[in-house]
């Protein structure tokens, strides 16, 4: 038999609500309950980390291709560092994702993520510590942006 839950997501989610609200736990559907709760926490992680990536992946394209610089590549990087932050106040606890083992896992992605962009081939290892991404300073070049 097919469970509310498998029938119709957002009608479950309300019916669970309700439930609590009322405190009829033995109503509850447990299983999935507990299942959702699991999955807050990851895509709370999966938010963060897609930040991560993207400000790699523009980093990278920063450094490699300083002719093609640009302040939209500028804004996203501020952007998904601003992203980062209300992350981090929301739940502090993300800050383990900050870490060089999960730098290395999101390197990989962004790295396929620029190659596959700029036809450039980039490091194996990521050339950044988490300071750098999170933090180092990137101006566009005023002289330089004239020139255009």
């Amino acid at each position: 038999m097919t469970s509310l839950y498998d029938k119709d997501y957002a009608y479950w989610a309300e019916e669970m609500a309700a439930k609590l609200q009322q405190r009829q736990f033995h109503e509850l559907d447990i299983e999935n309950l507990v299942e959702e709760i699991k999955d807050l926490s990851k895509r709370e992680r999966d938010k963060l980390l897609s930040s991560l990536r993207l400000i790699i992946h523009h980093l990278l394209k920063w450094d490699y291709q300083p002719k093609k610089r640009s302040r939209s590549w500028q804004i996203t990087i501020k952007r998904e560092r601003n992203n980062i932050a209300f992350y981090l106040e929301d739940s502090p606890s993300l800050q383990k994702y900050l870490a060089d083992d999960w730098l290395k896992k999101v390197y990989l992605n962004a790295s396929l993520d620029a190659t596959k962009e700029t036809d450039l081939d980039f490091p194996l290892n990521c050339p950044y510590d988490i300071t750098e991404v999170l933090n180092r300073d990137i101006e566009l070049d005023e002289s330089w942006e004239s020139k255009f």
